[in-house]
């Protein structure tokens, strides 16, 4: 009988600990890491709980966690296999780091997280020992140590949850395990084309997380006002555009092509109507009450990763001769209330440069 890969899942945090909660149950063997006490006392006295809107989500699994400093007790036992990078962009280096030393000879990186960190990791382990894996529209949120609540309906046949890839484009034997592996969570398959879905992710969140902090509404609300659902689509129609201009090649985004928001964004009234009218749709398979990561951020008084999302479109589009104003503006709206000089609101929005599809 084949040995199970070991994994080790550095980040335990809502996505991390969501992951790390199924695989467990699994029957893998998986240790998480972590650098909030209570989190890592929880989770060994008493596994992980994690919940969503269907009754089959809603479970306790047995599972085992190790603080961030003492990690180096893993030179003791058998290798890691698989780790599974889950923190913060900015937290990248360092946890790919620490991990690298008790990687086996053929053990690899896995980036499972927002923003586009696979050029980071590999400076530290190398490109031959990277992956990538976009997680989209799960919507998790950590409601207490070992606790994840998931507020959105699964992906199932309608939208595919997880695609994971390769930086050279090529289908892998390990690219094929870790979808089977994801498979038991949500729905999950491979992808040739991960730097197109890293830049699809990337659109995504850049039209949800900054709006949702910087306002304080949850993602429903943000779709139901006015103001800041077409403030959403001005950020994703810049953001397309630099990344088009870039050269990815694009993947749906929140159920539209590239295209869609674009011509929404510039002012095209049907492609806006319809546009408009998908955001309000989500609201209905959205929990009431679910934000964002970012929003979650703002609501714990947390660093956000508003300059390896908008930020990083801004920065991008400046290399390449290209502008991205609302981008910009939200970037310095979200600095504002994460630096606690001024409170979450929709007055932190009022001024976005929405050009032609301005309320």
């Amino acid at each position: 009988m084949t040995e199970k890969p070991r994994i080790a899942v550095v980040g335990a945090g809502a996505v991390g600990a969501y992951i790390g909660g199924y695989l467990s149950r699994d029957g893998n063997d998986v240790t998480l890491i972590d650098g909030w006490p209570a989190n890592v006392d929880a989770i060994n006295a008493n596994g992980l709980t994690l919940s969503g809107l269907t009754e089959p989500e809603c479970f306790n699994a047995p599972a085992k966690a190790l603080h961030i400093a003492d990690v180096q007790s893993l030179v003791r036992s058998r290798p890691i296999d698989i780790a599974i990078v889950s923190v913060k962009s900015y937290d990248t280096a360092w946890a790919t780091a620490m991990i690298k030393d008790y990687l086996a000879p053929t053990g690899f990186v896995l980036s499972l997280q927002n923003c586009i960190n696979e050029e980071t990791i590999a400076g530290i382990v190398g490109w031959g020992r990277v992956a990538g894996c976009i997680a989209a529209k799960i919507a998790v949120e950590m409601t207490g140590p070992a606790t994840v609540r998931r507020g959105v309906a699964l992906g199932g046949n309608k939208h595919t949850v997880f695609r994971v890839g390769e930086p050279h484009g090529r289908i892998t034997p390990r690219v094929q395990q870790l979808v089977t592996m994801l498979s038991s969570i949500d729905s999950a398959r491979s992808t040739e084309n991960l730097w197109g879905e890293r830049w699809s992710k990337l659109c995504a969140n850049a039209m949800g997380n900054g709006v949702s902090a910087s306002t304080g509404f949850s993602s429903n609300e943000v779709a139901r006002e006015p103001l800041t659902r077409r403030l959403q689509i001005k950020l994703a129609g810049e953001a397309i555009a630099v990344g088009q201009a870039l050269g990815y090649a694009l993947e749906e985004i929140n159920k539209h092509p590239a295209e869609d928001w674009i011509a929404a964004a510039s002012g095209d009234a049907k492609a806006l109507a319809a546009v408009e009218a998908s955001r309000l749709a989500q609201t209905k398979t959205t929990a009431e009450g679910s934000r964002p990561s970012m929003g979650q951020d703002i609501q714990k008084g947390r660093r956000t990763e508003i300059e390896q999302i908008n930020g990083f479109i801004v920065e991008k589009a400046a290399e390449i001769g290209l502008e991205a104003p609302a981008n910009a503006f939200l970037v310095e709206a979200v600095k504002q209330v994460e630096r606690g000089l001024a409170e979450p609101s929709l007055d932190r929005v009022r001024d976005a440069p929405l050009g032609a599809i301005g309320v």
